[in-house]
């Protein structure tokens, strides 16, 4: 495929100071009272603060922004070229200018796929091509796993302290603290997430991920046990050795921190597979990778077909781990191929969460995290709260609350734009998957309260308004299967065993929330719920120091928090006969 120069807006934004990595000034849509946030304190939660709307920047010299309407009057491409080249110079709608990236991250250089294909990469809210990457084929994919095999036994990586490494860590960290305006540009157009979430959301988890890990590179102890004086017994953590890991579309910087971080911490090299949606802001991230002084070959990126490259990596030969996020089908397939050479796996796969509201819940509370809990992200999220039980004598009143939430905080409109709050789905195929279940959702007799149509900008784009179901049956297809957009499925319950039982009718067991003042009784349902995570008085409200995963069909293993570290790391035991 040709690539094209996309040149998209000409409004400029003024840049900030180099220390904004430091502290974001971010202003609400609906006050003009400004808010500090810093990339360390407080939950990582995928909604931060979701009862308002987080704005991007706020600076008294940054002029005006355009409207919608003169943003993409100004939208102008040029000529495409007729040789792909390595890199294109790219300009966003809020101004933002920078040198994307095309190529194979393999060895700290870009390089072309070995036969030259391509794939491209189309911004969601406009459905216009953004550019194309180079698509990797599977010589590609030993190219780079060859690479990561070689860091992996030389001295520059291998030699390290733990503490060195996480000093290499750290230093990436502050670098995409210091270039956050412009992966948060980057991953508004190619992702359609608002950009004031991405600048204050997924950045900074980005940045507290990596130091977190960096941190930790010189604590993960093995220990000396004893076991009387004729015996010395000691372990070590060692490094699992090349780790092929596999991120999604709907958070590509946050999930590529995840698990970068503990394969870096423990002295593992990697093969990075980008979800082909969305390959752009990890292409730049690479550019930071070499500029921290990582070796050739620590970490490699790649861009291609989860069919081709990435059924490639899977089943390599030279790959000891594979690390998966996506859905539970694919995770599935992966499990099948990795299953040739015995390969060490860690899966987070698909969810379909159940939030529960007891009588005795505060009703605006619960109605303020539920909205986050589905609708942040445009409900491409796994945790996502899809499922809303609420206790039948607070129902009306929960849904009404609920329904003010949704209508006042999801403001549908250009990514760019200030106030909001509510992108497209990632893609066309999302789109007509989501789409496809709200018309489902209505042949089977629910009840569609709001939302359930399109909602294009301007005539364009991958918008589908928020929809909210009532008169659900738990038989319904909306209620038993993952839709990740923004879709919920209200039903009613009558006693704490019924809601249990519904929360717990699903295949799925990866995250889960209830509502109550009965503190008693949230621990008490917390442990009967079958769920990886659960939130009491709260909805994904994650934290990188705590671990994340789930049960049953929802995946295998653990991510974040200290639990995330043994994934990448054997535990060796060695034995000294002192009598010898």
């Amino acid at each position: 495929m040709e690539m094209a120069y996309i040149k998209m807006a000409v409004f400029v934004r003024p840049q900030t100071a180099s220390s904004v990595w430091r502290q974001f000034v971010l202003s609400s849509a609906n006050s003009s009272k400004k808010r500090f946030i810093t990339f360390t304190s407080g939950p990582s939660s995928p909604f931060t603060s979701s009862s308002r709307r987080l704005s991007s920047l706020a600076s008294s010299d940054i002029a005006t922004p355009p409207t919608t309407t003169q943003r993409q009057q100004q939208t102008t491409t040029t000529k495409p070229k007729t040789e792909p080249t390595m890199e294109v110079e790219l300009t966003a709608p809020n101004g933002r200018k920078w040198t994307q990236p095309l190529g194979l991250f393999i060895n700290n250089e870009f390089v072309k796929s070995s036969n030259g294909q391509t794939l491209a990469t189309i911004n969601p809210a406009t459905e216009a091509e953004i550019c194309s990457v180079f698509a990797a084929t599977a010589d590609d994919i030993d190219t780079a796993v060859a690479a990561a095999r070689k860091a992996f036994k030389d001295p520059s990586w291998k030699s390290l302290s733990g503490t060195e490494r996480g000093a290499l860590m750290l230093k990436l960290a502050d670098l995409v603290a210091a270039n956050a305006e412009t992966l948060a540009t980057i991953e508004c157009l190619d992702n359609g997430k608002p950009y004031a979430v991405a600048l204050s959301e997924n950045i900074p988890e980005v940045v507290n991920v990596l130091r977190y890990y960096g941190g930790y590179a010189d604590k993960n102890f093995g220990q000396v046990i004893d076991v009387g004086p004729a015996k010395f017994a000691y372990t070590v953590k060692e490094p699992l050795g090349v780790c092929g890991q596999i991120i999604p579309w709907n958070y590509p910087l946050d999930m590529a921190a995840w698990k970068l971080g503990p394969a870096l911490c423990c002295g593992n090299t990697i093969v990075l597979k980008l979800a082909e949606q969305t390959p752009l802001s990890m292409l730049y991230l690479a550019t930071l990778i070499k500029q921290a002084g990582f070796p050739p070959g620590v970490v490699n990126v790649i861009n291609g077909h989860g069919r081709e490259a990435g059924a490639a990596l899977v089943q390599h030969p030279g790959v000891d781990k594979v690390a998966f996020t996506g859905s539970t089908a694919t995770g599935k397939e992966i499990m099948k191929m990795a299953a040739a050479t015995m390969k060490n796996i860690t899966l987070e796969t698909g969810g379909k969460s159940p939030l529960i509201v007891f009588d005795d819940a505060d009703l605006e509370l619960a109605a303020t995290w539920s909205h986050g809990g589905i609708m942040s992200n445009q409900g491409q999220i796994c945790t996502a709260t899809s499922r809303i039980l609420v206790h039948e004598s607070v129902y009306d009143q929960f849904v009404a609350a609920f329904k003010q939430k949704v209508e006042s905080i999801s403001v549908i409109g250009d990514p760019f734009e200030e106030s909001t709050f509510h992108g497209p789905q990632v893609t066309r195929a999302q789109y007509d998957r989501v789409l496809g279940f709200i018309k489902s959702g209505k042949e089977e007799g629910a009840t569609v309260m709001l939302g359930g149509e399109p909602a294009p900008q301007q005539g364009k784009g991958f918008f589908i308004a928020p929809t909210v179901f009532t008169n659900v049956k738990p038989s319904m297809k909306i209620f038993r299967e993952e839709i990740f957009g923004p879709c919920v499925a209200i039903v009613s319950f009558k006693t704490e065993e019924e809601a249990i039982g519904l929360a717990n009718d699903t295949t799925y067991g990866l995250g889960s929330a209830l509502f109550t003042k009965d503190l008693v009784r949230a621990h008490r349902v917390a442990r009967e719920i079958e769920a990886g995570m659960v939130w009491i008085n709260s909805s994904n409200d994650s934290d990188y120091r705590i671990p994340f995963g789930g049960v049953k069909q929802s995946g295998i293993g653990r991510e974040l928090g200290e639990a995330g570290l043994a994934a990448y790391c054997n535990i060796k035991s060695i034995h000294v006969n002192m009598a010898a």
